[in-house]
């Protein structure tokens, strides 16, 4: 009894940190109706990490992790390795769960005119961002949406859309917001790239954003060796963003090629087992807005997570890592 009492009030004057834990909730919107799914409830459960020693009287970045399909919160939490990355950085971390009433796969349904026009279920997890960043005291200009493959999909559509909201975007294996132009389509798109003009969906959702609300910096990360997102779709989603934030690379001619445009800087390093990493980046008025990272030899899963879970590759570079860095650098 003394031990315990001791602890609590050594835990209240700080010498000793609270522990990590997760808590569950879940969140309402009414704007959350799917076009591919009508009937399915427009609410969705999630998971909240609180990491080690977080005190609601210091402001906390809230990075929301979507998993891919075929995926739950607690498997991309465990590959990805996010509670000791949370722990070491001090971030609090959203995991979003997807209903197999809306999609037998666990897909998040970013095919979804709804959902790629920031309805949806984008306004299902921004209504969830918000609750969290209530609650949690998080910082309004640390929240990032991250996400793999189904979730980097829907990661790019939060920032997007929701620019008042989401202040970074990290899409890890994933494609542009709105590349698919009906559900029929996304297999293919995944396999070969948008069949819209996601360079106008971007400057439609510039010239919609709210006043300040922009830039909203990406980090993308893609294997060049993916089967099951192909790496032009990481090339789409550069140039959406770029273009959303104003790069003078996107602005200056009307009719660029479908490539990536020339970057303010590249680098490219060998790693672990030959592998090539290439860094190329953008800067906005000397603020970097857009850094693409191109894995060799990586195929479709989590850089630097844990082989004993699908869709994730144990060699470097740590996706996580490269997150905090990025963080850092394009921070105003």
């Amino acid at each position: 009894m003394f031990t315990r009492v001791k602890r609590f009030f050594l835990r209240l004057f700080r010498r000793i940190p609270a522990p990590g834990r997760f808590e569950a909730d879940s969140k309402f919107s009414w704007r959350g109706f799917l076009a591919t799914a009508p009937f399915v409830w427009p609410k969705r459960e999630y998971l909240v990490y609180v990491p080690a020693g977080w005190s609601r009287w210091r402001r906390a970045p809230l990075l929301v992790l979507c998993h891919g399909c075929k995926q739950t919160p607690e498997e991309i939490a465990a590959g990805t390795r996010i509670t000791a990355f949370a722990d070491r950085e001090g971030w609090l971390v959203l995991l979003p769960r997807q209903n197999e009433d809306a999609n037998v796969w666990r897909c998040w349904n970013w095919f979804d005119s709804r959902t790629a026009d920031g309805n949806g279920e984008a306004a299902i997890v921004a209504a969830q961002i918000e609750a969290v960043a209530s609650r949690f005291r998080a910082d309004p200009r640390r929240i990032v949406a991250a996400g793999m493959s189904a979730g980097g999909a829907l990661a790019s559509v939060l920032a997007l859309r929701h620019p008042e909201i989401v202040r970074f975007a990290f899409v890890h294996s994933g494609v542009a917001c709105g590349a698919a132009a009906s559900p029929m389509s996304a297999i293919s798109v995944m396999k070969s790239g948008p069949d819209t003009d996601i360079v106008a969906i971007a400057a439609a959702a510039q010239s919609a954003a709210p006043r300040n609300a922009l830039p909203v910096p990406l980090l993308a990360i893609q294997g060049d060796q993916d089967g099951v997102v192909a790496p032009r779709n990481a090339i789409a989603l550069v140039r959406q963003f770029l273009r959303l934030n104003g790069h003078p690379a996107m602005l200056a001619v009307p009719d660029l090629p479908p490539g990536l445009p020339a970057a303010d800087a590249e680098s490219s390093a060998t790693g672990e087992g030959g592998r090539i990493v290439t860094t190329r980046d953008w800067r906005v008025g000397g603020r970097l807005v857009v850094r693409f990272v191109s894995i060799g030899g990586l195929d479709h899963a989590w850089s630097g997570g844990d082989a004993a879970l699908p869709y994730n590759d144990p060699r470097p570079p740590d996706a996580l890592s490269l997150l905090a860095l990025f963080a850092r650098e394009a921070a105003p």
